[in-house]
């Protein structure tokens, strides 16, 4: 556990969920694990405009909490594959929710003038 995680058990329980999961691309990261196993590449592409230097940290940080597992193979050259634990894969109905939520936001505020703005 994270020393920020372990901050958070002291205020509350959406502290430590905030700590968990709440980072710049943590909840991308997540989401595009639930269904599947990622390389790193894969993942990087898949989650979009995110440097390296950032996704490593937010992976290094989900690692850290528990939600994520690295898993490295002895080839050369060496592959390195992400993948959510079970305590991860227990984050898919909040973010199912987040996203339906999102999506209704999202339709409630783009202008009909906006349509590269409305969501997938």
């Amino acid at each position: 556990m994270r020393d920020a995680t372990r901050n958070a058990l002291a205020v509350c329980p959406v502290e430590v969920t905030m700590s968990v999961i709440g980072g710049c691309w943590k909840l991308s990261i997540i989401q595009e694990l639930l269904d599947h196993t990622l390389r790193y590449s894969e993942l990087r592409r898949a989650v979009g405009t995110v440097t390296d230097r950032v996704l490593t940290r937010q992976l290094r940080e989900l690692e850290a909490d528990g939600l994520v597992e690295r898993t490295v193979y002895a080839e050369v050259p060496p592959r390195v594959e992400y993948s959510l634990t079970a305590m991860g894969a227990s984050l898919r109905p909040l973010v199912t929710s987040l996203d339906t939520w999102g999506r209704s936001w999202t339709a409630t505020q783009v202008d009909a003038d906006e349509p590269e703005l409305a969501l997938s």
